[in-house]
């Protein structure tokens, strides 16, 4: 539990952490994550003596375009949350990670073709509505969060096709290895005109972007501890701490602004939240039932 709440709570607070790595771009935030947590990832493996599993991971054709391909929606995943935290959309953002688990459950009807219950169909209709009043009444679709709930849920797909063959210092080792000849090309371009930061804002910035490889890797590491010796559905019920974490500081410490069309919104969210919830409970007692 204590891991559990550890790695959720590190991914809502991350919104505090990018915003003071400004004038870094989102650009440059997301080339530096990649560099650095693979060092950090690498570093480790030496340290716990699992190279050779990394070794068969990549010798593993199977799972390394798996992974690769995971490397690649959690690369968007990760531009699409720094752009959203330091542009001044961290409340959508938050709406991105608590539609989260909607489209995860539509991708496992569509592509794995698992049956949705009754509450879940409630569910994915409520915030379907959601998205459609924002998109009516505030004026514009929210793209940003869609695009971290689908690059996401997309994500979390691929890994459960991969299955737990290997830990998951391993496979994120895999996945910022398929994204540092990308990463590398971004800051030897951002270097060559001028525009990084690493270096040139103090030595207080430089430990913040160097640091971004821990902040990375570790709270993956605590996530894997929990979902290993937790049930399910209480990683599930956990999961909503991110989001919510993510809407008091955007709204209470960052400032950004909740009209009422986007109160709506969100109460048709948390509506669809707390259908999910109580089907989670449900669920179980059904089966032992």
């Amino acid at each position: 539990m204590l891991a559990g709440f550890g790695a959720y709570g590190i991914w809502g607070l991350l919104p505090l952490y990018f915003v003071v790595l400004e004038p870094a771009t989102p650009l440059e935030i997301v080339a530096l994550r990649v560099l650095f947590s693979l060092l950090f990832c690498l570093v480790l493996l030496a340290l716990t003596r699992q190279l050779g599993t990394l070794g068969r991971a990549l010798r593993t054709p199977r799972t390394l375009a798996a992974l690769a391909l995971a490397g690649l929606l959690i690369g968007i995943n990760w531009f699409l949350y720094v752009l959203a935290t330091t542009t001044g959309h961290t409340i959508e953002a938050s709406l991105g990670y608590f539609i989260n688990p909607i489209v995860a459950i539509l991708l496992g009807v569509v592509v794995l073709r698992e049956r949705m219950r009754r509450l879940q169909w409630a569910a994915v209709g409520v915030g379907f509505v959601a998205v459609v009043v924002m998109a009516v009444f505030y004026g514009s679709v929210p793209w940003l969060s869609l695009g971290l709930a689908f690059s996401f849920g997309l994500y979390g797909l691929v890994k459960n096709r991969v299955g737990a063959s290997f830990p998951a210092v391993v496979t994120l080792t895999v996945e910022t290895l398929a994204l540092t000849p990308v990463a590398a090309v971004v800051v030897a371009a951002l270097s060559a005109d001028g525009s990084l930061t690493l270096g040139t804002e103090g030595p207080g910035h430089a430990a913040l972007l160097l640091a971004a490889g821990v902040i990375t890797a570790v709270p993956l590491i605590l996530f894997g501890a929990a979902a290993s010796r937790l049930p399910l559905s209480t990683v599930g019920m956990i999961q909503y701490l991110t989001p919510i974490m993510q809407f008091l500081l955007a709204v209470l410490v960052l400032g950004e602004q909740m009209p009422l069309v986007r109160w709506v919104s969100f109460c048709f969210v948390w509506l669809a939240v707390l259908l999910l919830v109580l089907d989670a409970v449900r669920a179980p007692r059904a089966r032992r039932a």
